[in-house]
């Protein structure tokens, strides 16, 4: 531990890191999204920030980590020239997508959880397997943004309330309450079925919102993942047809998985196919904000056209060619099937985690500290991968209640005396009236207990639970 801070950068080197996307979403005064935030954050560092290439500084103050804000970098012809010659040390990026030909000798971190973009030889490409350089990620800073846009896609569906033709009619003085609001039925999402596919940071915060509406919430992952499943008070399914079973609705969250050199596909590319759409319930809502490959385009046509699927919402990139006009990526197919079902499809183009402000911000700063941690003490954190030759891993840094409790946050949770101390006395309180009423099995005697204690045992209980979510310790650990 005392090695990993001894500093190991070369003093006499400029270290250069390129920033490929926007750190900042809102709009500043001159209507050009703020960075602001992120710079003084690198400078509080002590590093450079340059809004400019590598290129255009010849001479760089030795001893300093440089920043080189370029966030209109998109395609493989405008990256390769400024990269593929090792030009750049490191790499923070959150949607661009960077070809294995892109050189980065001393790492990068993807602004998020998924690393599928990131697909440099210098750490192995998406996944991170082997390379010189390590890829790290900041998991959990957008996944209840994520989550909340998902939501909102199933909450424009159901309770499907024509709230527009409503509002119209309410404008126009052309309502009587009394002898028209029978005309429009609607149906509450309490009590419905979704289907979750992944339990990551994100698919468990969908999992929470909806088990917050009281739908029955059922997730299929892997099956080390059950009994963490089943403590939270979800039901776990262990496979894809089992969670999509009578389901209402179902929302993707797995990431694209491992590529496959033989097929030259990812791991969970078309995974929802007919099967599984098949399982669900007619006139179901699909929901992907995950990665546009992971359904079957080909058979969401055929569940679209049954009407098996009522509605789906998609979340995925598209690319523009600026001089063909020509699109691609994985929105493209897609396209056709939103002209042929006009109105049954909602196409976002990969924006529910990436139009955030807060988030990206907060993701920025995480990244630029991971960099300056890989550079000066050549510690990782959230690697994502094999951990390169020459590093430590120092472990993951992730948002209070978002993703897996670590040993990290239960140790610096127990040295609050204070909390300690709340937790204790809510604790035995709880054990000292349970352990009463499971002492006796008088049911007159119960029933004296419950009159005297009830209030007592249903505030510890919600104090009980409200100490645990608010120091985050709900949710899987990480063992």
């Amino acid at each position: 531990a005392a090695d990993s801070k001894m500093r190991k950068d070369d003093q006499n080197r400029a270290y250069k890191v390129l920033i490929a996307d926007l750190v900042g979403l809102k709009f500043d005064s001159n209507g050009n999204p703020d960075f602001s935030e992120v710079q003084g954050h690198i400078e509080e560092k002590g590093g450079v920030f340059h809004v400019s290439s590598v290129a255009d500084h010849a001479d760089l103050e030795t001893g300093k980590i440089h920043f080189f804000y370029q966030p209109d970098l998109s395609r493989a012809e405008e990256i390769l020239p400024q990269t593929d010659q090792g030009q750049y040390d490191a790499l923070i990026a959150a949607a661009t997508i960077f070809p294995k030909e892109s050189v980065f000798h001393s790492g990068g971190v993807r602004i998020g959880a998924g690393t599928g973009n990131m697909g440099s030889a210098s750490w192995g490409g998406g996944n991170g397997a082997g390379g010189v350089a390590p890829l790290m990620n900041t998991p959990s800073f957008n996944s209840r943004a994520t989550a909340h846009m998902a939501f909102k896609a199933l909450l424009k569906t159901s309770p499907d309330l024509d709230v527009d033709t409503l509002h119209q009619l309410v404008i126009e003085k052309n309502f009587d309450t009394g002898k028209q609001l029978k005309d429009f039925p609607t149906e509450k999402i309490e009590g419905k079925r979704i289907g979750i596919v992944g339990i990551g940071n994100i698919g468990r915060e969908v999992a929470k919102i909806a088990q917050a509406f009281r739908m029955e919430v059922v997730v299929h992952a892997r099956p080390r993942h059950q009994k963490w499943i089943e403590s939270e008070g979800f039901i776990y399914a262990p496979s894809i047809e089992d969670v999509a079973k009578g389901a209402d609705y179902i929302s993707f969250h797995t990431g694209l998985g491992a590529p496959n050199p033989e097929s030259g596909k990812f791991e969970n590319e078309g995974m929802i196919g007919e099967s599984a759409l098949n399982s669900l319930n007619d006139g179901a809502v699909l929901i992907n904000y995950d990665r546009g490959e992971v359904v079957d385009a080909q058979a969401l046509d055929k569940a679209l056209a049954s009407g098996k699927i009522r509605c789906a919402a998609i979340d995925a990139d598209i690319f523009k060619n600026p001089s063909t006009g020509e699109i691609t990526g994985p929105m493209a197919p897609y396209l056709d099937l939103e002209k042929k079902y006009s109105g049954k499809l909602e196409l976002l183009p990969h924006a529910a985690a990436d139009t955030e402000h807060v988030s990206r911000v907060e993701g920025a700063k995480q990244a630029v500290d991971q960099i300056l941690s890989v550079i000066h003490f050549k510690t990782t954190i959230n690697l994502k991968g094999d951990l390169p030759e020459g590093y430590s891993d120092g472990g993951a840094t992730t948002v209070s209640g978002v993703g897996k409790v670590t040993p990290k946050r239960l140790s610096e949770t127990v040295t609050d005396d204070e909390f300690l101390s709340k937790m204790r006395q809510t604790t035995e309180e709880i054990t000292a009236i349970w352990g009463a009423l499971a002492s006796t099995p008088n049911p007159e005697r119960r029933a004296e207990l419950i009159e005297r204690y009830g209030s007592q045992l249903i505030l510890a209980s919600n104090s009980y639970a409200s100490l645990i979510e608010g120091a985050g310790l709900k949710g899987p650990y990480s063992e």
